[in-house]
């Protein structure tokens, strides 16, 4: 199929191989890594750039509980990689074969004809909406969305860690806060802290020694000593799904789909298989068939409805259940933590589900 992809980006730089890492990493199930590494992307993201997940160390917030993940138990290599938004991004650009418009806007979008800021005029069967959160292919269409805010911002920075992490990541919930500390290379180590709008902004303009020590204290002093390596950032949370994934001519992928809240890490997995789910429905059509036409389109829909709904109310439900006040709640979110612990077979259940 002859394709163009249109970007308001223009390509990303790649990441320098001895340089500092990037703030906004994601952390990809090996399902999902497996169908980069079919795509040619995964073998052009330099080894020293990704990190393998050997474990997972979750934590209550009563100080007590937890729950290990644990690879070489479960009897697979890796739970997950970690990767920098860059050096994924370059790798994605190094492969694509398509006609390239960037940085580009789009102004109009009728009947699948696509128009550019400056008049130029794209026409094919079928546009494909992977434009985020804010997508304009989405809002063009027409297809209307639900939505809320979390009312929270998750603050992104990496720090240097006095202790070795040996591949494991953790997090700890803190009655509505998470705070997630994911490997990198060279004991380094991103994080991903999910706070109140106010309290996030107050810590994301904290002196670099003050945030060491703040993260140093909510994390227990897992790692040690930190020492901050990348400035952070934050981005605001919310809940985002589309009422529909398809109209006539146009498919919606990713964030465009769907937004979750990042404590559970699978807000791009869900991309990735949205796009594999349709590059499949794509190519099993029949001979001749329309690649632009609803009823095609609609078992790209029908293919992902469930994943998608199942995945909302999973990360949802954590939310709310972790994000409770009161004693009862409290009790039984940590007696469900030691309780997974003790279960090898639901652990590993657990984990298989997660890297497909």
């Amino acid at each position: 199929m002859r394709t163009a992809v249109v970007s308001h980006e223009r390509r990303v730089a790649a990441p320098a191989r001895d340089g500092a890492f990037d703030a906004r990493v994601y952390a990809l199930s090996p399902g999902n890594v497996a169908f980069l590494r079919q795509l040619g992307v995964w073998q052009h993201i330099p080894a020293g750039r990704i990190q393998a997940v050997l474990a997972m160390r979750v934590f209550g917030d009563d100080g007590r509980s937890s729950v290990e993940f644990d690879a070489y138990r479960a009897g697979v290599p890796e739970l997950a990689w970690i990767v920098e938004d860059s050096a994924l991004q370059d790798a994605l650009w190094r492969i694509l074969d398509a006609e390239i418009f960037a940085p580009a806007e789009c102004e109009d979008l009728q009947d699948s004809v696509l128009t550019l800021r400056g008049g130029l005029r794209l026409a094919g069967c079928l546009v494909v909406g992977a434009d985020g959160a804010n997508s304009f292919v989405r809002r063009a269409a027409g297809i209307p969305v639900t939505e809320k805010s979390y009312q929270q911002v998750a603050v992104v920075a990496n720090f240097i860690c006095e202790k070795p992490h040996r591949g494991a990541a953790y997090q700890w919930f803190q009655g509505g806060p998470v705070l997630a500390l994911l490997p990198l290379p060279d004991c380094q180590v991103s994080m991903v802290w999910s706070l109140p709008a106010a309290g996030g902004a107050a810590m994301a303009a904290l002196p670099a020694d003050a945030l060491c020590r703040e993260v140093e204290a909510a994390s227990r002093g897992a790692l040690g000593r930190l020492s901050l390596s990348a400035q952070p950032r934050q981005y605001p949370l919310r809940q985002l799904r589309a009422q529909r994934l398809v109209q006539p001519r146009v498919a919606l992928v990713g964030d465009a789909a769907h937004v979750i809240h990042p404590l559970a890490g699978q807000g791009l997995n869900l991309g990735l298989q949205d796009a594999q789910a349709l590059a499949a429905t794509l190519a099993a059509r029949e001979p001749g068939r329309d690649p632009g036409e609803l009823r095609l389109l609609r078992r790209y829909e029908r293919a992902r409805a469930e994943p998608i709904l199942t995945m909302n109310a999973v990360v949802d439900g954590l939310f709310r259940l972790f994000g409770s006040e009161g004693g009862r709640w409290s009790r039984l979110r940590n007696t469900g933590l030691n309780l997974t612990d003790r279960l090898p077979v639901l652990k590993n259940l657990l984990i298989r589900q997660a890297m497909n």
